[in-house]
């Protein structure tokens, strides 16, 4: 029976945006759409495949805090970044990963000042009640030195680990001064997954989208065609990334890519805009735009993932305990 079901629907990934990013949550999907014993023999299936059975857990995606950056369209700097991490802190169940997507600070050229913002950084990600924190690199924290400040700090830019049954892979597509990962990091990548069995969960996370969502505008990774090649015989594939500074959801063949929301300002739809302009900021509304998003495994064949969005107000900014919200369907 395990045998005829679409494994892609087998992990439930439910999520929180927070803004500037999402909370995931992995789970086996045991129930809601897979018949009495299905959900169990799919569990076995892959256990005796992959080696180890996915385990419920819950992570958060963070992305483009840009810390450094001031003035408009956002004169209130890191604020959105903190209040994130309040939120985080906050949550009942608390997330046992946040990986960030790359723009972790705003670059300059000033001396001393890149490695005070990596710092900075570090100090309000460091106030995260998580037990693993991630990150991957960003055009303005890699691309003017090759990411030698960022691999001072953090160390590699490219590297993988394993989370309850789930591979984790960090792609570095930006410390090559161009949007591409480069013949030796796509070699690395195809001999990190060569151990592992196609129905092995992989989780990608990296900065750029590695699909051409607006070439124009720099949204694009040169080989990111490649990268995905790479992946095409797993089935179950989800590629995390930011750059954007927006939610943006793309089902492309055998793989979902999601991009989370900027926590310093948001761009336009790449559809209906003409041209790349921030959002301007609005001093009575200086959360429009961000918010949480709430992702759920949805009845349809094939699990697809129904989403609602989440606005917050004045009120939550302010503090206010509890989330004044307003919740109307997504357009994903």
């Amino acid at each position: 029976m395990a045998n005829e079901i679409d494994r892609r629907t087998f992990l439930r990934v439910a999520g929180l945006s927070l803004g500037a990013g999402a909370l995931y949550q992995v789970a086996p999907a045991l129930a809601g759409g897979l018949a009495d014993g299905e959900g169990g023999d799919v569990a076995e299936a892959q256990r005796r495949a992959n080696g180890e059975a996915v385990t419920p857990f819950t992570f958060v995606q963070l992305s483009d805090t840009h810390v450094g950056f001031s003035g408009p369209p956002n004169p209130t700097g890191t604020r959105a970044f903190e209040r994130a991490v309040e939120l985080v802190n906050r949550l009942e169940r608390p997330p046992e990963l946040v990986l960030f997507t790359g723009d972790l600070t705003h670059d300059s050229d000033q001396p001393g000042e890149p490695e005070a913002r990596l710092r900075r950084f570090q100090e309000i990600a460091g106030r995260l009640k998580v037990t693993e924190r991630h990150v991957v690199p960003g055009e303005h924290d890699a691309a003017a030195d090759g990411g030698v400040r960022f691999r001072g700090v953090f160390g590699p830019t490219s590297y993988a680990f394993d989370h309850r049954g789930v591979h984790f892979v960090a792609l570095d597509n930006v410390s090559r001064a161009r949007p591409e990962v480069g013949p030796e990091l796509r070699a690395w990548l195809r001999r990190d997954l060569a151990r592992f069995s196609p129905t092995t969960p992989i989780v990608l996370f990296t900065h750029r989208p590695l699909f051409d969502l607006k070439p124009e505008w720099e949204w694009f990774t040169a080989d990111g065609d490649e990268v995905m090649r790479i992946l095409a015989p797993f089935e179950n594939v989800t590629v995390l990334y930011g750059h954007i500074h927006r939610e943006d959801r793309h089902d492309l063949g055998h793989a979902r890519h999601l991009a989370a929301r900027s926590l310093i300002f948001a761009f336009p739809d790449p559809v209906t805009a003409a041209e790349k302009v921030p959002a301007r900021f609005d001093p009575a509304r200086p959360f429009h735009g961000l918010g949480l998003r709430l992702l759920e495994r949805g009845a349809a064949a094939g699990g697809r993932l129904d989403a609602r969005e989440v606005e917050l107000t004045l009120r939550e900014r302010s503090g206010t305990e509890g989330f004044a919200q307003l919740l109307r369907p997504t357009s994903l």
